[in-house]
């Protein structure tokens, strides 16, 4: 195998950081070599804490449990097969190292059956959900947490377990909770039967699954996590899961879930703060151990059993529910002291001086290490806003080896253009610098918008360019000039986003159609309403809409990337003209043609190209994706001279590809 060259090798600029690069290697090694032991071996083999630590069934069908709490004082296992009493029969026993045991010798536990620890330590004690449980329900009443025995008759059977490689993802980013039209928390159950089919209808080959581990707050959109290991009830049952993950699989569809390691909720009674009475059990100590923004608490990535614990959750995603991979969010906040806030990243010195937590950094690294080894082929992706190189470099190369990297630049910059410049000060030069601006030696997703930019308080794409001309003028007959602007540019930015896209493309669900106005989870604030936290799947249904038409083009274009392999190569800039706002580049051996212009269109347009034949397969003018027909002539062109010369009418895209 063809040794890798180091990322300060490539990358001149890193050079000066080529000690602080070998520095991080060697601490990431270190922590690897204390985890396996001197015996050495797969990292994977030696991360086993789910399985030691919680409530596990032994092959006599007895129970045992155990917890790490090395303040406590006692704990006892209180629950309705003993009404929630302390007594001597439920009392653990300290096993050293602060690890507690309770064995269950002929006592009987029933699936179903609620559960709590009750921890004593000096000056106090309280009620605790066990931190490996991986199960909780929520009294609908009182709106309390408890953990529940989860023994069901039979174990899941798994149809498609299939090897899912995914070099360029089309990823489907997803809430489970938010995917009903009906004002309801949705479930696993009604999201493989109604959105499953839906995904892959628009060619979508993965979908990344939001909110899946445990939060006492819905509206938290699954971030401030309480229960690492805990399978959301809210929308239903870990077979039902397992039953979406295994059908998706069969559909060809990847599942890379959202995984929050960022930090825990602050609360006592369902999260790990002051589980034990300590408040640097899991997490640092003193401010540094309480994030400011988020009024969560931050773990200490520096502590050997917090280590683990995290790198255990990883392994029982992956292992329990056969998921495909991970995007960790809050990357930033984890790998710097400051969490990234006020900071402007324009210094590569900041990715290495003091302000870095290597602690997290070291986590991260062995987070990767974990992953591959367990599946080779699993997706990780770091969702970062400061750039940090090296972040999706593979480690042998001096990198963390995250597979991918969020281009998060990207959404901020279409928002800025759209909000801030008229068309005609939209600049094709630009556009294309800062879509391809990426690290060549990293793996990128780009985006044109995700969640973030449809949370309340924000506006998506679609919004920003019709705002309330779309609740009266998105019939196909309206004639409304700005719906009109709205619609064609939602195409075009969109084609823009996934042909430059650098290795992978994310949607959020019913962008593809422009879902109308914002996400809002039920809250104090809007009456506890579900009106803005569901999905109008039916106005991209209706053939009479205009959001039908978006949706057919979403589609289309992203059919013809995964038909064609366009990711698989770079994209070559050919023309960016800056008098006529015309944007055009090559990828493999398609021409992506992009019109920017709002009133100028152009005949006979030449620009130097590869010799060749050339056939159009995608026309966002055309009639289907609600444009004006203006291309429907226009087929096939030849190379004269080095030029391709086409038609390109005001704001519209068309993508040809060569011959053979």
């Amino acid at each position: 195998m063809k040794k890798l060259k180091k990322i300060y090798q490539t990358d001149p600029y890193l050079e000066p950081f080529s000690e602080a690069i070998e520095a991080r290697h060697s601490r990431i090694l270190a922590a690897r070599e204390r985890i396996v032991g001197p015996e050495g071996g797969p990292l994977s083999k030696k991360v086993n804490n789910h399985l030691y630590y919680g409530l596990h069934k032994q092959e006599d069908g007895s129970w045992i449990i155990r917890e790490w709490a090395p303040n406590a004082t006692k704990i006892h296992l209180i629950g309705d097969f003993n009404n929630w009493k302390r007594t001597g029969a439920y009392e653990f026993k300290a096993v050293g190292m602060g690890n507690w045991e309770l064995k269950l010798d002929g006592i009987f536990l029933s699936h179903g059956d609620l559960y709590k620890l009750f921890i004593e330590w000096p000056g106090g004690g309280g009620e605790r959900i066990p931190a490996y449980c991986t199960r909780l329900v929520q009294d609908p009443v009182t709106k309390v947490f408890c953990a529940e025995v989860w023994d069901p008759a039979e174990e899941y059977s798994w149809k498609h377990d299939r090897v899912l490689r995914r070099p360029h993802p089309l990823i489907y980013e997803c809430h489970i909770g938010m995917s009903s039209e009906e004002p309801k928390v949705s479930t696993f159950n009604e999201f493989r039967a109604n959105v499953l089919p839906r995904v892959r209808n628009l060619g979508y080959d993965t979908i990344q699954i939001m909110a899946l581990q445990e939060h006492p707050y819905y509206g938290s959109f699954g971030y401030q996590v309480s229960n690492f290991f805990a399978l959301s009830s809210r929308f239903g049952t870990p077979e039902e899961f397992k039953a979406l993950v295994d059908e998706a699989h069969g559909m060809g569809i990847a599942v890379v879930m959202d995984i929050v390691h960022s930090h825990s909720v602050d609360n006592e009674a369902e999260g790990l703060s002051l589980f034990d009475g300590r408040d640097d059990l899991y997490f640092y100590q003193g401010p540094q151990g309480h994030h400011p923004a988020w009024g969560s608490r931050c773990f200490d990535y520096g502590k050997d059993e917090v280590v683990r614990f995290l790198l255990s959750n990883c392994k029982f995603w992956l292992e329990e529910y056969h998921l495909d991979g991970f995007r960790f969010d809050g990357v930033t906040s984890m790998i710097y002291w400051d969490h990234g806030l006020g900071k402007d990243f324009g210094d590569y010195a900041l990715y290495f001086d003091q302000g870095v937590d290597e602690n997290a950094v070291t986590y991260l690294a062995l987070a990767n290490m974990l992953i591959k080894e367990i599946k080779p082929s699993a997706v990780t992706i770091a969702e970062d806003v400061s750039g940090m190189a090296g972040l999706a470099a593979p480690f042998e190369a001096g990198g963390v080896g995250f597979g991918f990297r969020m281009a998060m630049g990207i959404a901020d910059h279409w928002i800025k253009w759209i909000k801030e410049r008229t068309d005609e000060q939209w600049s094709p030069g630009e556009i294309w610098f800062e879509l391809t601006n990426k690290r060549a030696d990293e793996k990128t997703i780009s985006y044109a918008e995700c969640h973030d930019q449809a949370l309340v308080g924000d506006k998506t794409i679609i919004f920003r360019l019709i705002d309330k001309e779309m609740y009266f003028s998105m019939n196909k007959g309206s004639g409304n000039l700005l719906v009109d602007r709205g619609v064609a540019l939602h195409k075009l930015i969109r084609l823009a986003t996934l042909g430059t896209a650098g290795d992978g493309y994310l949607n959020f669900m019913g962008n593809e159609f422009g879902h109308p106005e914002w996400i809002d989870f039920p809250r104090e604030g809007n009456g506890w309403s579900f009106e803005h936290a569901r999905r109008l799947w039916s106005l991209a249904d209706k053939d009479y809409l205009r959001y039908h038409c978006l949706q057919d083009f979403d589609k289309a274009m992203v059919h013809l990337v995964k038909r064609y392999g366009v990711l698989a190569a770079r994209p070559e800039l050919l023309r960016a003209d800056e008098e006529k706002k015309i944007l055009i580049f090559k990828r493999k051996n398609c021409i992506f043609a992009l019109n920017f212009n709002p009133v100028g269109s152009f005949t006979d347009y030449g620009f130097q190209c590869p010799e060749g034949h050339y056939v159009k397969v995608l026309d966002s003018d055309a009639a289907a994706f609600d444009g004006f027909s203006r291309l429907d002539n226009d087929g096939e062109h030849f190379t004269v001279d080095g030029q391709l010369r086409l038609y390109l009418p005001s704001r519209c895209a068309v993508v040809l590809i060569e011959k053979n």
